[in-house]
């Protein structure tokens, strides 16, 4: 067995796509002693062919580790979970990079497993799949959402700190409800308009003369349609209360720019085009602060929570998580303004 740096737990990777594979790759770079299992031979092979422990059976993948990610497909994951809690100790920490959250974090729930599942979603990727896409720097600086619980408190603290340390992502501390909300207007929407407006186009007479005239706009706008079309399905889908709720505010916005166009109303027209533009330019130049929190390790697990909760909710996110003697801290930014510290 390679030794791996002190304080460094031994992870397995079930899954390596696109997500599962730059998790296994970075991982990798970090300390040889990390070990994957994926279902399909062919891409177990190419994994083996990179360096990476790739093994052909699961059980043997997540034999005697400290960390399991679940990468696979959406629609596997509760079932995945509880194979590998099965095939696992009670100690082992297990999370996913599943882009909904609800159902997976109420499976675990009805199977007792809260105390050793934390709920993830890395807010990063392409619309490239597979392992042969996968890139060990496509967290650097990404929003890795993480949903802690008072009984899973312990957990959470380790995969924050892999986030941080291993991936140099943000740690976004987020309920599962708060994210699934979140994420129908910051990515499941803007799939389905990215999917509308190439569909409209596939669909045109002056299709071939759109092609040939498509910049940035219609291909930044598009982009997100090159997305395997059954990894979106599934997301929209297991999203799609969130999804329908908050498209109707979209639809809202959308149905009032027609309508000043109707109405030959400029003002209004230009008007509403002033909100979008202070929304990107916010999105590009957030105003944030420091913010350090400390609590004890065996404490009120209940108001840790709530801190995290409430800054993952406010738009902030964190830099850090270091446990010292019987005290955890908590480093990271906030939006100026949105609260205490």
């Amino acid at each position: 067995m390679v030794d791996r740096p002190a304080g460094m737990p031994r992870v397995a990777v079930v899954g390596t796509g696109l997500i599962g594979g730059s998790i296994l790759l970075r991982l990798h770079e970090a300390y040889p002693d990390v070990t994957a299992w994926d279902p399909d031979p062919q891409t177990r092979a190419g994994g083996r062919e990179r360096g990476v422990r790739v093994l052909d059976d699961l059980g043997e993948a997540v034999r005697d580790r400290d960390v399991v990610f679940l990468a696979g497909p959406l629609p596997t994951l509760p079932e995945t979970l509880l194979t590998v809690a099965k095939q696992t100790g009670d100690r082992c920490v297990v999370t996913d990079v599943g882009s909904t959250k609800g159902s997976v974090a109420a499976f675990a729930a009805a199977h007792g497993l809260t105390d050793r599942f934390v709920p993830g979603h890395p807010m990063a990727g392409t619309e490239r799949s597979g392992l042969t896409a996968a890139v060990p720097a496509l967290f650097d600086g990404a929003a890795w959402v993480l949903c802690p619980a008072p009984e899973g408190i312990g957990p959470f603290r380790t995969v924050a700190g892999l986030v941080v340390d291993v991936f140099s992502a943000r740690v976004v501390p987020m309920s599962p409800a708060v994210h699934d909300s979140v994420v129908a207007l910051s990515s499941h929407i803007p799939h389905l308009l990215a999917g509308s407006l190439a569909g409209a186009v596939a669909g045109a007479e002056i299709r071939d003369a759109v092609l040939g005239l498509a910049a940035g706009s219609f291909r930044d706008g598009t982009r997100v349609a090159g997305t395997p079309a059954k990894r979106t399905a599934d997301m929209l889908f297991d999203n799609r209360d969130q999804v329908v709720r908050q498209l109707g505010r979209v639809s809202a916005f959308l149905d009032g720019l027609a309508d000043a166009l109707r109405r030959d109303d400029l003002p209004a027209l230009v008007e509403r085009y002033r909100q979008a533009q202070g929304l990107r330019d916010s999105l590009l130049d957030r105003e944030l602060e420091a913010c350090r929190k400390e609590f004890p390790v065996g404490g009120d697990h209940a108001a840790e929570v709530a801190y995290l909760l409430e800054l993952g909710g406010a738009g902030g996110f964190l830099t850090g998580c270091r446990i010292e003697g019987d005290v955890v801290t908590y480093t990271g930014h906030r939006p100026i303004g949105s609260g205490a510290g």
